[in-house]
Parts: C-alpha cells; sequence; structure tokens
C-alpha cells in the first residue's frame, strides 16, 4: 500500500517525467487512484475535503450552502444508478447548509450512498455519514459528537446550565447574586436558540438513521434514538471534539464496515485520502469537491500582494 511518502514519490516522478508543474503531478497521481476506486467498487466516487487540519482558521473550510455548487458539478454527468461512495474530511459545519446537500444527494442517488472517513468526519460530517446506508471506517477513522454549537458556545452546555441555575436559585434564592451575572452573558431568546438547535440535530439525525441506513428494520427506530442519544450525550462526550472510533461507532449501533477487511480497497481508499492530504498542504487549495472523473470544484486561498512603503 503506497503510504504518504510513496504517494509524494510518485507525485515527484510524475513530475519529473512529464516535465509538469507540482500541482498537475498532484492531480494527475489523484485522479488517477479516484478512477482505481471506482473501478474497485463499480460505484461514483465525490471527494468531500476540507484543508482544516493543515490550514486551519480558514475562512468556509467547513460545511456551507456554496458546497451545493460543487455538488452539482460533481454529480453532473455521473451514472445516477451506480450509487454513490461518499469521501468524507470534514470538521463539520452548518446543519442547514448539511441538511440541504443530504436532501439533494438523496434525490440524485435515491439513497443509495455509502460514507468514507478514510481519517475524520466531525459534528456535521458526522451527521453526513449517518445519513447514508453504511459507514466505512479504518481503525484509525474517527466521528464525533453531534451536538450543535451556536457562535462557538455549545448549546446542550447553556440548556444545562440554566437548568442548574434554576434548581439553585429554587433551592437557595441567595443564590440569585451567584448566576446573575452569568446569565447576564447570554443574549435575548438565545436559550431557546440552543434548544431549537438541540431539537433539529436531533431530528435530522434519527429520521436519517431510521429512513436509510436502518431501512426495513424492526428495529430502525429503537437503533436510531439509541445512536442519536449517544452522538448527542454532551455530559458523556464531555466535549465536542471528542474522537469516536471504529469500534466506539459499532457500539453505539452504527452499520460500519471495516476499511481493513478489504486489503485491496484498503489501498485505494488510503492511497486517495494521502493524495488530498498533498494536494491540500502542497498548492493554495483548502476545499475541494471531486468525482473519479476529474470534475473538480476548488476553493483557494488568493494571496493579495500589499505595497510596503520603505
Amino acid at each position: 500500500m503506497p503510504n504518504w511518502g510513496d504517494v509524494l514519490k510518485q507525485i515527484t516522478k510524475e513530475r519529473q517525467d512529464g516535465q509538469v508543474r507540482a500541482k498537475a503531478a498532484v492531480d494527475a497521481v489523484r485522479h488517477a487512484y479516484l478512477r482505481k476506486l471506482h473501478e474497485k467498487t463499480g460505484r461514483n466516487v465525490i471527494a468531500y475535503y476540507s484543508g482544516f487540519l493543515s490550514k486551519p482558521g480558514i475562512f468556509q473550510q467547513d460545511i456551507n450552502d456554496e458546497d451545493k455548487n460543487g455538488f452539482m458539478m460533481a454529480v453532473h454527468k455521473l451514472d445516477k444508478r451506480l450509487g454513490l461512495d461518499l469521501i468524507l474530511h470534514t470538521p463539520g459545519g452548518g446543519i442547514a447548509a448539511t441538511e440541504s446537500i443530504v436532501n439533494y444527494l438523496h434525490k440524485m442517488f435515491k439513497k443509495n450512498i455509502r460514507a468514507i472517513v478514510p481519517q475524520i468526519a466531525m459534528s456535521a460530517g458526522t451527521m453526513m455519514a449517518c445519513s447514508c446506508r453504511k459507514i466505512l471506517m479504518s481503525e484509525h477513522s474517527n466521528l464525533g459528537p453531534i451536538d450543535p454549537h451556536l457562535n462557538g458556545i455549545p448549546a446542550k452546555g447553556v440548556t444545562d446550565e440554566f437548568g442548574r441555575a434554576y434548581r439553585e436559585i429554587k433551592r437557595d434564592p441567595a443564590k440569585v447574586r451567584v448566576w446573575e451575572p452569568i446569565l447576564r452573558q447570554y443574549k435575548p431568546a438565545f436559550l431557546a436558540q440552543c434548544e431549537n438547535a438541540i431539537k433539529w440535530s436531533n431530528q435530522f439525525v434519527e429520521d436519517h438513521l431510521r429512513t436509510v441506513m436502518f431501512a426495513g428494520d424492526a428495529q430502525a427506530r429503537n437503533k436510531s434514538k439509541s445512536i442519536t442519544r449517544a452522538l448527542l450525550d454532551y455530559r458523556k462526550n464531555r466535549t465536542h471534539a471528542r474522537h469516536f472510533h471504529l469500534e466506539d461507532c459499532r457500539r453505539m449501533g452504527l452499520d460500519v464496515d471495516r476499511i481493513e477487511d478489504d486489503p485491496e480497497l484498503q489501498d485505494l481508499i488510503l492511497t486517495v485520502h494521502h493524495c488530498y492530504m498533498h494536494a491540500l498542504m502542497n498548492t493554495p487549495s483548502f476545499k475541494i469537491i471531486e468525482n473519479h472523473l476529474g470534475t473538480a470544484f476548488v476553493k483557494q486561498q488568493i494571496q493579495v500582494a500589499v505595497p510596503v512603503q520603505q
């Protein structure tokens, strides 16, 4: 299996043999392995990659409404009857954009979608994976909690804090002096916004697990509720950055296949992943949405020259 270093050697050789620019060499090697993955599975492949690990802090690295344009471009001209393997590498993003993208992909492929997570798909990325019929993960792959955040603040943490304040003040009215400066930091209607965000996340994941991953299962409703509770459990998970490994996801009840069980498939998936890591590290790109035909929607950093007075 070509590892990260082996892929770099292939890119270097492609550049030397063809006398092409570095970016063209990165693209050529990546496209070759995407085609091989499609040939192995017989399914359409769309890779959704964010550069959040190598280029943190860039605007629009998350899942957002502009991504719909990328998915529309990637879906165009694909044979929808073949289904879709969706490779995910993302820190998450907005639930509204996630819901809209999932709705679109379900319509295009009649819900015949598998999520492939070579390394990490957090938050709304986990929600996207839960909307698929099956999830493919490696031993080193991770999903994450789906508790929503508003302006960086955990919604469940806010509702828990309000609940604690209510209980403590009810027992001892003098505690109002302790809680008043804390609760005053929250804007009007913020608590209601947090409660609605939690309900939305819960409904999105539970509904898709029930109607897609566990469609036709007599225990679909119970399984969906149990998994959603585990993914939303702010107290048990402790932090939104919690990493759920393959066995964690299986214990929750998610339908997860171990990529290592098919060595050829493992080689192809991880080589494709290494190719995207090189593309995100060694080019100006910070987001790539691309299919196995090489059709790509790419977001890049724009460097602006600023004049300096001497």
